[in-house]
């Protein structure tokens, strides 16, 4: 019952951006045209952009993509639309369709990322496997953290800077982790030395979206 809900709330989901392409497609510009702003600041010919440097660019552009593109999952729905989905769906089902989406999203919105940003900005990563194991967890987790504070921030009234202040203390562990697996991946490492940190994150995305699946219903129902 459940996975028929997700799957019918993830159609929709898809079906909404397919129709609203302008949101994807201002997603898209927002990372290519930082991306270009980086490369003009930075002098990139000139060779000042260091491997840490590259690697802290990249997940900063991806965190403000996140927060961006993640923000709409609750703040663009209408309290009749909300209503009608109360009483056809189960808030175990929304939330998690909303994730999954989201991370689909973030996902591509990343790939894209990576593929413009090497292309401007050269791709010093050695372990290109590990780095697209960072990629994934980070979307999971940028999804599932800023799904739920988009519910309780269009609870309360809509307000995009709540979603930004509640945010970031709780994205803090996430960066740091990804942060220190990609920069192993960009030096080369061993894998084994990356276990610590994926496990982590392993551990904090399913925190993050058990503590969704339990808390969530209860806002809802608000």
């Amino acid at each position: 019952m459940l996975f028929q809900e997700v799957k019918a709330l993830l159609h929709k989901e898809l079906l909404l951006e397919w129709r609203q392409r302008y949101a994807f497609n201002g997603m898209l510009l927002y990372v290519t045209s930082t991306v270009i702003v980086c490369y003009m600041s930075f002098g990139v010919r000139s060779g000042m952009l260091t491997p840490p440097v590259w690697n802290a660019l990249f997940w900063i552009i991806m965190l403000f993509t996140a927060v961006n593109a993640v923000a709409k999952s609750f703040l663009q729905e209408a309290e009749g639309r909300q209503l009608y989905y109360y009483m056809l769906a189960s808030p175990q089902g929304i939330i998690l369709a909303k994730i999954v989406y989201n991370a689909l999203l973030m996902l591509l919105l990343t790939g894209v990322g990576l593929l413009f940003y090497s292309v401007v900005l050269g791709n010093p990563v050695q372990d290109i496997g590990l780095f697209i194991v960072a990629m994934l967890l980070a979307a999971l987790s940028f999804s599932a953290t800023f799904t739920m504070i988009s519910g309780i921030a269009q609870k309360a009234g809509n307000n995009s800077t709540l979603m930004a202040v509640l945010g970031f203390p709780v994205i803090v562990p996430t960066l740091l982790m990804v942060i220190r697996i990609a920069k192993n991946a960009m030096d080369g490492l061993d894998r084994s030395l990356s276990l610590d940190e994926l496990l982590t994150l392993l551990a904090i995305n399913a925190i993050i979206v058990t503590v969704s699946l339990l808390l969530f219903p209860y806002l809802w129902r608000s």
